[in-house]
C-alpha cells in the first residue's frame, strides 16, 4: 500500500451471519459514489488505494434489500472493516447496543429490545421523549398532571425505579433507581433502545426489569448542516429549536438547542423547558474513535398539585438542571479484537418551593391549622363515590423548601475478543461515585457511595440457525456489598428468513436476575443505620439489595417475504427483598427483636415485601409497499402483592367492610397504576412531498389510592382500590408537507378526541393540543 493510502475492507453476509457472495457493494465518500465491486464467494469485497476520508459502503443482493453501513473515517494508511448484513424485505432489524456486550443485529439475539429511530421520532412530531415511549410494548407510562409532571415508566409490571436509564450510555438514575421523564426534550435525540427483561450483568443496580438508552444524534454531512424550526399553538403552548452540525475530515459535530413553553390548562401549572443537545467526534490513528457527548436541560413547572381532588391549585413551583456528559474511546485494534473505555458524570438538582400554604386553614385538635381544598365528589372507575374536603396542605413553617442534587461519576471499559467466528467473549469493569443531598437545606452534607462491578459474557452461534449468549455479574456496591448476577439469552431458527409467504420462524429465551441498591433516604432510614452502635443493634445486618427474577419466552414469525413480522410471548417476574417501611409494630411481625424495634422510635425499612408480575406480549409490523408501514401491540399483565408487611387495612366509614390499601396495596391485590390491559398503534404514511402519522395508546382500568386524608385526617376520602383509574384512549395525529424541498410545514394534534387520559386517579389530563409551525434546513449534502 502506497504511504498515505488507505483500504476499507470487509464481509457481505445475511441477517443471520451466512456470506453472500455476488452481492453488488458500492463505495461511497460523503454521500458520492467512489467505486463498484462485487462480494467474492466468501462474502468479502475490498477497496485500496483510496485517499483518507470518510467512507460508507451500500451493498444489494438478488432476493435482500438494499443496505449502506455507518460512515467512518479512514486515515493514512489504515485499514478499516465494514461488515453490512442484508435483509430479506423492507422490515429492517436494526443494530442494538444494550442487549449484549458490544453491538449485535437483532436478527441474532433473543433479547427483547425495541428501537424507536429518528424515522419515528420525526413522524411522531412530539416535543417529549416520552411520548415514543408509550410505543413499547409492555411499557406504561405514568404522568402525574399535565405536561411538565412527574413521569414514570412501568415495564413489563415491575415499579417505576426498576428500569435503568442510560444517556449516551451513562448511567442517569437517582441513587436508588428513580427517573423523571418529564424533563427529557426530544432535541438531539437520534435514537432510543428499550431492552425489556433485567441485565445487571452488564449494567448492574437498577436493572430489574429493564434498560432505556437515549443516544445522541452525530453530524454526516460534508457540508454544514443548519435547521430551525418554529410552532406555536393553544394553551399558550410554543417551540423554538436550531440545530447545526457536520463532518469534516476526522472531524463530526452536532449541536441542538431547543425552548417548550406552555401554560397548560390548570392554574398554576406553566411549563418551560430550555435543553442543549451535543455531540462531538474525533476519527483517530489505529482505528480508534474520540466522542463526547453533552445534554443539559433546566426547566420550570407550577405544581398545582392534584386540582381535581381539591378544586384549589397549590402555589408550589419546581425547578430541575439536569447536565449528563459523557468522553469515549472506541478502538479496533485488530479485526478480531475491540475495546471501548468511557468516563461519564451525570448531575442533577431539583428545588421545589412552596410560598404559601394553599387552602382553608382547619384547626380542629389545636395543634396547628391544616389547610383543605374545596369539598369535592369523587368518583372511580369502579363506581364507588365519596364527598368530602382533603387536606391539601399541612401545618408547618412556610415558605417551605426542599432541595436535592444527584451526582454520579463513572468510569467504565469493556473488551470483546472474536475467538472463532462463531465464538465472542467479553468482559468488563466500571466504577461509580454517587453523590447525594437531599435536605430542607441545599449545604446539608451528601451521602456519598463508592461502588464497582464487573463481568464476563460469551455468546456463540451454531449453524447460523442458533445463537446463545450468557454471563455473569459482580456488582460491589457501598451498602450491600458484592452481589452476583447470571443472565442467559438464546435465539433459534426453527425455519430460516425467505421471500416466501411463510419465513423466517424465531424463538427466543431469556432469563436472569437483577438488583437495585436502596435510595439514600432508604439507607438512612433503615433499620441497621437507626439501631448500629446501641446495644440492641448488635446483631442487625445493613440493608439488601431489592430483586428480580425475570422469564420470556416468545416466537417470531416472518410473513409475506419479509413485509410482516409479528411476535407473541410470555414473561414470568418475582420481584423480592423490597424495602418497604414498617411502624414498630410490624417490625415485631417481621420476626425483628422488640428490643431492636423500639429503639427505632417510629420504624425503619427493610427488604420484606415482594410481588410477582407474569403477563402475554403480542406484536406486529408490517410494511406495504415503500409508504406505509403500521405497527401495532397488545400486553396482558397478571400481577400481585404476595407480601407486604406496611400494608395495613384501611377502612372508611362510609363504605362499610370494603377493605382499602391507603398507601399501598394490600397482599393479594395487583400494583397500583399497571392495567391489566393496554396497546399501541402506529400508522405512517410518506410520499413524495407529504407525510402523515396517527399514534394510538390505550389502557385498561388500574388499581390505585387517592392518597387522601380527610379534614379529621381519616379516611372518608378514600376509595376502594379495584379498577380505581379509569380506561383511557389517548389518540394522536401528526402532519407534514414540503413546500420546498427544504421547507417543511407541519401541524401536530395530542389526544384529538379531547379524552380524560391520565393514569393518576383525580390528576387533569393533558386537553386537545394543536402545534403547528415550519422547519427549515440549510446546507448539508443532497
Amino acid at each position: 500500500m502506497a504511504q498515505g493510502q488507505a483500504t476499507v475492507a470487509g464481509t457481505i453476509v445475511d441477517a443471520l451471519g451466512a456470506r453472500v457472495s455476488g452481492a453488488n457493494v458500492t463505495l461511497m465518500r460523503d454521500g458520492m459514489k467512489v467505486a463498484d465491486s462485487k462480494s467474492g464467494s466468501d462474502g468479502t469485497f475490498s477497496f485500496a488505494s483510496l485517499a483518507p476520508g470518510r467512507y460508507a459502503v451500500a451493498a444489494i443482493a438478488p432476493g435482500f434489500s438494499p443496505r449502506t453501513s455507518e460512515p467512518v473515517y479512514v486515515g493514512p494508511g489504515s485499514r478499516e472493516t465494514l461488515d453490512v448484513a442484508l435483509e430479506i424485505g423492507p422490515l429492517q432489524q436494526d443494530v442494538v447496543v444494550t442487549a449484549e456486550a458490544g453491538e449485535i443485529l437483532q436478527a441474532r439475539t433473543g433479547a427483547q429490545v425495541t428501537v424507536i429511530d429518528e424515522g419515528t421520532l420525526n413522524a411522531l412530531n412530539k416535543p417529549d421523549v416520552l411520548e415514543a415511549l408509550r410505543l413499547v410494548p409492555g411499557a406504561q407510562i405514568v404522568q402525574l398532571g399535565e405536561r411538565g409532571g412527574p413521569t414514570s415508566l412501568f415495564l413489563r409490571g415491575g415499579n417505576s425505579n426498576f428500569t435503568k436509564v442510560l444517556i449516551d450510555g451513562v448511567p442517569a438514575n437517582d441513587i436508588g433507581g428513580g427517573f423523571d421523564f418529564s424533563q427529557l426534550d426530544i432535541a438531539g435525540v437520534d435514537r432510543i433502545e428499550v431492552l425489556r427483561e433485567t441485565n445487571s450483568v452488564i449494567y448492574g443496580s437498577d436493572a430489574l426489569t429493564g434498560v432505556v438508552n437515549i443516544s445522541t444524534r452525530r453530524g454526516s454531512t460534508r457540508t454544514p448542516e443548519l435547521e430551525y424550526a418554529i410552532d406555536g399553538g393553544n394553551l399558550g403552548t410554543a417551540r423554538n429549536s436550531i440545530g447545526f452540525g457536520g463532518a469534516v475530515k476526522r472531524f463530526d459535530y452536532f449541536s441542538q438547542y431547543a425552548y417548550f413553553t406552555t401554560d397548560n390548562h390548570t392554574p398554576n401549572s406553566g411549563y418551560h423547558r430550555g435543553t442543549y443537545a451535543g455531540r462531538f467526534g474525533v476519527a483517530l490513528g489505529g482505528g480508534t474513535n474520540v466522542t463526547g457527548t453533552l445534554r443539559r436541560a433546566d426547566g420550570t413547572f407550577g405544581s398545582a398539585n392534584a386540582f381535581d381532588l381539591y378544586r384549589i391549585p397549590d402555589d408550589s413551583t419546581s425547578d430541575t438542571d439536569l447536565t449528563y456528559a459523557t468522553v469515549g474511546a472506541d478502538s479496533q485494534i485488530t479485526n478480531s479484537w475491540q475495546s471501548s473505555i468511557r468516563f461519564g458524570s451525570a448531575v442533577q438538582r431539583l428545588t421545589i418551593v412552596d410560598p404559601s400554604p394553599s387552602g382553608e386553614p382547619f384547626d380542629p385538635f389545636g395543634f396547628g391549622a391544616s389547610y383543605l381544598g374545596n369539598t369535592v365528589t369523587l368518583r372511580g372507575a369502579n363506581g364507588e363515590t365519596v364527598t368530602g374536603r382533603a387536606i391539601l396542605d399541612f401545618s408547618g413553617t412556610y415558605p417551605s423548601n426542599f432541595y436535592s442534587r444527584t451526582t454520579r461519576r463513572m468510569l467504565s471499559g469493556q473488551t470483546m475478543y472474536q475467538v472463532t467466528p462463531n465464538v465472542a467473549v467479553a468482559g468488563g469493569a466500571r466504577w461509580e461515585r454517587e453523590q447525594a443531598f437531599n435536605a430542607a437545606n441545599a449545604n446539608d452534607a451528601a451521602d456519598t457511595r463508592d461502588n464497582g462491578g464487573a463481568f464476563v459474557e460469551a455468546r456463540a452461534s451454531v449453524a447460523n440457525r442458533a445463537y446463545v449468549s450468557g454471563g455473569v455479574g459482580v456488582e460491589h456496591n457501598a451498602v450491600f456489598k458484592n452481589e452476583v448476577t447470571p443472565r442467559v439469552s438464546l435465539a433459534v431458527y426453527l425455519r430460516n428468513p425467505s421471500s416466501a409467504s411463510v419465513g423466517e420462524t424465531k424463538f427466543t429465551f431469556n432469563a436472569g436476575k437483577g438488583i437495585k441498591a436502596p435510595s439514600v433516604f432508604q439507607e438512612q432510614s433503615a433499620l441497621y443505620a437507626l439501631v448500629h452502635g446501641t446495644p440492641a443493634g448488635a446483631s442487625v445486618e445493613p440493608v439488601g439489595p431489592e430483586r428480580s427474577r425475570t422469564i420470556d419466552v416468545g416466537i417470531e414469525q416472518g410473513l409475506v417475504g419479509g413485509r410482516l413480522r409479528a411476535r407473541v410471548g410470555y414473561f414470568n417476574n418475582e420481584f423480592d427483598d423490597l424495602l418497604e417501611f414498617l411502624n414498630r409494630t410490624a417490625l415485631v411481625a417481621a420476626g425483628v427483636d422488640p428490643a431492636v424495634a423500639a429503639a427505632t422510635a417510629f420504624g425503619a425499612y427493610v427488604n420484606s415485601q415482594s410481588f410477582k408480575a407474569q403477563g402475554m406480549e403480542a406484536s406486529f409490523e408490517a410494511m406495504a409497499g415503500s409508504s406505509f408501514r403500521i405497527s401495532g401491540s397488545y400486553t396482558y399483565l397478571d400481577a400481585e402483592v404476595t407480601k407486604a408487611l406496611s400494608a395495613t387495612v384501611a377502612t372508611n366509614p362510609t363504605l362499610p367492610g370494603v377493605r382499602i390499601g391507603a398507601f399501598s396495596p394490600l397482599v393479594g391485590a395487583r400494583p397500583f397504576r399497571r392495567p391489566a390491559n393496554a396497546g399501541t398503534l402506529f400508522v405512517s404514511y410518506a410520499r413524495a412531498k407529504a407525510q402523515v402519522a396517527l399514534a394510538g395508546y390505550f389502557s385498561g382500568r388500574r388499581d390505585d389510592s387517592t392518597f387522601l386524608s380527610d379534614q379529621f385526617f381519616g379516611n372518608t376520602l378514600l376509595l376502594p382500590n379495584r379498577d380505581l383509574d379509569p380506561a383511557y384512549q389517548k389518540i394522536d395525529l401528526s402532519g407534514g408537507y414540503y413546500v420546498h424541498p427544504r421547507v417543511r410545514v407541519y401541524t401536530t394534534i395530542e389526544n384529538l378526541f379531547d379524552k380524560k387520559f391520565d393514569a393518576a386517579f383525580g390528576y387533569p389530563a393533558l386537553p386537545f393540543t394543536i402545534r403547528s409551525g415550519a422547519a427549515v434546513r440549510l446546507g448539508g449534502d443532497r
